[in-house]
């Protein structure tokens, strides 16, 4: 295995932060690295929405019962789907999907912890998060990532998660 596909195999969702800042550009470029994702038809029909409040970030877990780590998270990404951007919508999961993942790999090439939060296709909690943030009306809330520099006394060990017998071959 090269050292990329080892890079790629060790990131791991990070759910407790140190106290550093990240600095605008590098959010910037981890957001930009989302919207380099693939989308069907090339609709492109995400719309990203950085939260550097600690109020809100603090309101979140209130709404999201797994987003406690927001409350230490130096920043969080809302990937939101825009509807007027999509003709067809049954695709929209798959983009804004690609977009966290791209998201979450580039977070990690910048040393930046980050942890993917479920939001669709859950109605209450798509509601909550948008009255939450008084979003658009065209804006669908997809997924959140919290973000922050990893505490480094959180050691993560590797899941194990390769299971030959998953995979099967046609020929």
């Amino acid at each position: 295995m090269n050292k990329e596909q080892e890079f790629l195999l060790s990131r791991r969702s990070v759910r407790k932060f140190s106290p550093v800042k990240i600095e605008d550009e590098k959010i910037k470029i981890i957001i930009k690295a989302g919207m380099y994702a693939p989308s069907a038809h090339n609709r492109q029909p995400w719309h990203f929405i950085v939260i550097r409040s600690r109020k809100l970030m603090n309101e979140i877990p209130k709404i999201h019962k797994y987003a406690e780590m927001t409350k230490n998270a130096d920043a969080v990404i809302l990937v939101c789907a825009d509807i007027e951007k999509q003709d067809d919508s049954g695709y929209f999961s798959q983009d804004c999907s690609a977009a966290t993942e791209n998201i979450l790999l580039s977070a990690h090439i910048e040393g930046i912890g980050a942890c993917w939060l479920g939001v669709y296709p859950l109605k209450e909690r798509m509601e909550n998060i948008k009255r939450l943030l008084n979003l658009k009306k065209n804006l669908v809330p997809f997924s959140m990532i919290a973000l922050g520099y990893p505490d480094n006394s959180i050691k993560n060990e590797d899941p194990k998660r390769y299971e030959e017998k998953k995979i099967e071959f046609m020929e």
